[in-house]
């Protein structure tokens, strides 16, 4: 018996397979296999188209089974997870209306703004515990402003990972969790938030139907079958954002615990069961996966957009042609800690919440032609990037989070001894990583919601630490590097 896990990222969709009975991930593959395009007309916007996502989809599934040569007739539940608060229009024929509004696009922030500034701080973060700011409802007013004719063919608004199931299945939904990481969910009255929608001028009927997050969300159609040679009936049983994902990946279930990813965007990501907020709303409150009005379980989260993007482009920009990124990490670890004195601003991927939606670029500090080389801005790279984990981290702290102890997958930029060396010294906390990924986690969890697993413990009972790090004894050379990052970033601001 087997559970089939997608994770729908902005750089690629992955497919995981998972042996229900052991735990164990038997197979995964992903595509494409260089990173997918993201559109940008103009500066500030990103976006996809969500028939891309499909096809990836398509080739990746078409990969993993190939790779685990298993009966299909096998595969007992499917999860989903998906690049969070993107913006998806269908009309009545269950048709894309235009390219998908990512999460990384920044154009939603003017209304966001707007709404706060006539409505007052108080009504959002006592309701939907943020400010609008740059997420899916705030996008879909930049539509309604400038594509008129186009609004008012709206259906349904969907997410990344809604319009997945939605190909899957022809069920149109979404889910508590997704309606909060669009701002659309009340907290106060546990239910759409309809001042929202009026704020906004949205009818709520574009609001798709809701359904729990474990549970059966609709069963394989027989044509989505034939196209990724999957059996027809296979139940939908999970869906959830990347980053409570992420989390319930890692087994981040309960107040106090941590979770971290750092692909091409950053996350600390850690539970609460009270509805506390930062009063600037420089850190995002969401449903967790387990959320419910009888027992809240929200993620208290701190996101930078300008995280292994940036180390990407100083790949392709500053470190040798062809080196891979194990190299490149060699080669940032022949620099002090603190790069003598070198300090990268990583905020070049749009408005960043940690900044209240500032969009400052990145910029690099405190070069010295005569001291400095390629190895100091390899680490300096990194370092800013932990350093923006660090500031948010503080912020979460502010409002009642301990940072003790940090879950993250031994993948993307956690696989850099100098980043996850940095991230433990500059914050104090111990950092255990786990061979797990979003596609498996997602997978796992569908097997809670189709009820082979009876709860969460069972279902990652298999999840084994593979490595701990732990803060260095000398740490003020690290604080003092974090210091002097942040009266950069004081003065850019």
């Amino acid at each position: 018996m087997y559970l089939l896990g997608y994770d729908i990222g902005s750089s690629s969709v992955k497919a995981s397979i998972v042996d229900a009975s052991t735990g164990k991930c038997v197979a995964s593959a992903f595509y494409p296999p260089t990173e997918a395009e993201i559109i940008s007309h103009c500066h500030g916007w990103a976006e996809q188209h969500p028939e891309k996502w499909w096809e990836y989809l398509k080739n990746a599934t078409s990969q993993v089974l190939s790779e685990s040569r298993i009966n299909p007739a096998d595969i007992k539940a499917i999860g989903i997870s998906y690049q969070m608060h993107g913006l998806v229009l269908i009309n009545k024929d269950k048709n894309v209306l235009r390219p998908a509004i990512i999460w990384c696009d920044s154009r939603g922030v003017p209304y966001g703004e707007k709404l706060v500034e006539e409505y007052g701080a108080d009504k959002f973060l006592s309701q939907i515990l943020n400010f609008p700011g740059n997420f899916t409802a705030t996008k879909l007013a930049w539509v309604k402003e400038n594509e008129r004719e186009l609004f008012g063919r709206i259906y349904k608004i969907l997410l990344p990972g809604d319009y997945i199931a939605m190909r899957l299945t022809d069920r149109i939904a979404t889910t508590a969790e997704g309606l909060s990481e669009m701002m659309l969910w009340d907290f106060k009255k546990n239910s759409t938030a309809q001042f929202m929608l009026e704020a906004l001028g949205y009818a709520p009927e574009i609001i798709p139907e809701i359904v729990p997050t474990f549970s059966n969300q609709g069963e394989i159609t027989s044509e989505a079958a034939a196209e990724l040679g999957l059996v027809a009936g296979i139940p939908v049983c999970y869906r959830g954002g990347d980053q409570p994902n992420n989390a319930l990946s890692l087994n981040v279930f309960e107040p106090g615990e941590i979770a971290s990813t750092a692909g091409t965007s950053g996350v600390v990501y850690g539970i609460i069961d009270t509805p506390d907020y930062d009063k600037l709303s420089r850190v995002n409150n969401f449903a967790h996966v387990n959320h419910s009005a009888e027992s809240p379980r929200i993620g208290v989260m701190t996101c930078i957009n300008g995280t292994g993007i940036l180390n990407s482009w100083i790949k392709r920009n500053v470190a040798p042609a062809g080196i891979s990124y194990a190299e490149m990490n060699d080669i940032a670890a022949q620099a002090p800690v603190g790069s003598a004195g070198v300090s990268i601003l990583p905020f070049g991927n749009g408005a960043e919440r940690v900044l209240c939606n500032g969009q400052i670029d990145c910029s690099f500090h405190g070069i010295n032609f005569n001291i400095h080389n390629r190895s100091h801005l390899l680490r300096a790279a990194q370092e800013g990037i932990v350093f923006s984990f660090q500031y948010g981290i503080d912020i979460m702290k502010s409002i009642g989070m301990k940072v003790d102890k940090i879950h993250a997958g031994h993948a993307n930029m956690f696989l850099s001894p100098v980043f996850r060396q940095t991230l433990a010294s500059v914050s104090g906390a111990t950092i255990e990583l786990y061979d797990t990924d979003g596609a498996a986690g997602a997978a796992k969890g569908a097997g809670i919601g189709a009820g082979i697993y009876k709860d969460n413990n069972e279902a990652f009972a298999s999840l084994e630490t593979i490595e701990t790090i732990y803060p260095d004894v000398d740490r003020a050379p690290y604080l003092e590097a974090y210091g002097r990052w942040k009266n950069f970033l004081d003065k850019e601001r």
